[in-house]
């Protein structure tokens, strides 16, 4: 008999699947509680539900977690788990201990089809979406087994970003109630504000998420004009910057910060020249967009063919944005011992887009386009 793994539905899911069972609402808040308080998956232990819905349960749910392929501790800290996720498909999450926070990446795709230059997830292909139960198992798991590593009874993961494996807004119908799920007070109870959902910005679902479950978000820019971008994140030819600043803009009437991250990544000789730094300034006063820039160490692989910035360089990129009023980070390294750094989730993946295959034709057809990158292009006008 097939039964349901409860992971999968957020409050109102869980509600309806009681009350197919004949049981009322404040059950399934009850049940709600034990799966992601307190990490139970077996629902014997369940004391407070009626004898009568446990044994219901028994015979139709499950609580199941994804297999723990692999696990690697940096010398930083930072922890990264291989689930795996089945038909030769696995996904990494990382959880990154902080004074002030502890924070968990969340996968949300086996891989991903947006094929950006500087990923490795993306030129490892993509194979499927990832469903509900299989995005929030990966918070259930490290949450409980951190309480227990730590030996804590409060909550240890204080702010999740959906920066994992894949493009969280390409996976909707499964990411929402996942969120709703990590947002849940009778859940992991997390703030607005500690929930970030990356994109590399799919317009329309931004316009979306707005309207459904504003989070924090950051957009993966990556380059201040639309010649760079297109080359970078391919995406970028359906929703040019233009149309993608826009939606930035309308979404922050509904977000709970009152600005934007956007996420760059420091690409030696391609996107970090003073001009770019210049073009950038401009391009966000034009569109008269409340943000924040995030500078992102590259961390190479063999495949992309692209190299870190150096320091001085990165660091002289952030004081032009900095001394042109924008709040600029330089975003610290953390686990690449483990590749658990920006952009080195790969996980291990059945890929069914060819990516290495395209990938590779790409940089051939287009390499002028990587190796002369600085230009005097205004950004464009839509």
């Amino acid at each position: 008999m097939t039964t349901a793994n409860l992971l999968e539905f957020d409050l109102e899911g869980l509600a309806a699947f009681c009350e197919k069972l004949g049981e009322k609402r404040f059950r399934a808040t009850q049940l709600f509680r034990w799966i992601h308080q307190r990490g139970a998956s077996d629902f014997a232990q369940m004391t407070d539900l009626a004898k009568s819905l446990r044994e219901k349960l028994a015979t139709t749910a499950r609580v199941e977690a994804l297999p723990v392929i692999t696990q690697h501790e940096s010398k930083d800290g930072t922890i990264k788990w291989l689930f795996d996720v089945g038909d030769g498909n696995a996904v990494e999450a990382v959880f990154i201990p902080e004074d002030d926070r502890g924070t968990l990446c969340v996968s949300s795709q086996a891989g991903c089809a947006v094929g950006c230059r500087f990923c490795s997830t993306g030129h490892q292909g993509f194979s499927r979406n990832l469903s509900t139960g299989e995005i929030v198992a990966q918070l259930w798991f490290a949450e409980h087994f951190l309480r227990k590593h730590l030996k804590r009874d409060d909550r240890v993961i204080s702010n999740v970003v959906m920066m994992g494996m894949g493009e969280p807004l390409q996976n909707y119908t499964a990411l929402v109630p996942a969120l709703r799920t990590m947002l849940d007070d009778n859940a992991y109870g997390l703030s607005r504000r500690r929930v970030t959902v990356s994109t590399s910005g799919v317009v329309p679902m931004i316009d979306r998420l707005g309207a459904d479950c504003p989070v924090a978000m950051a957009v993966s820019l990556h380059a201040p004009n639309d010649a760079l971008r297109d080359d970078l994140v391919p995406l970028n030819r359906k929703y040019p910057i233009a149309e993608l600043l826009e939606a930035c803009k309308r979404y922050l009437a509904h977000a709970p910060r009152d600005f934007i991250t956007f996420e760059y990544c420091m690409l030696d000789g391609v996107n970090d020249q003073p001009e770019h730094a210049r073009q950038l300034v401009e391009l966000v006063r034009s569109h008269n967009i409340s943000c924040k820039f995030n500078l992102i160490p590259f961390n190479p692989f063999p495949a992309s063919g692209l190299l870190r910035s150096p320091q001085p360089r990165v660091l002289a990129f952030a004081k032009t944005l900095s001394e042109a009023g924008l709040v600029t980070t330089v975003r610290k390294t953390r686990g690449d011992d483990i590749d658990a750094a920006c952009g080195q989730l790969a996980g291990d993946v059945k890929d069914r887009t060819r990516a290495a295959e395209r990938m590779a034709q790409r940089r051939g057809s287009e390499r002028t386009v990587v190796l002369h990158p600085v230009r005097k292009t205004a950004p464009q006008e839509h």
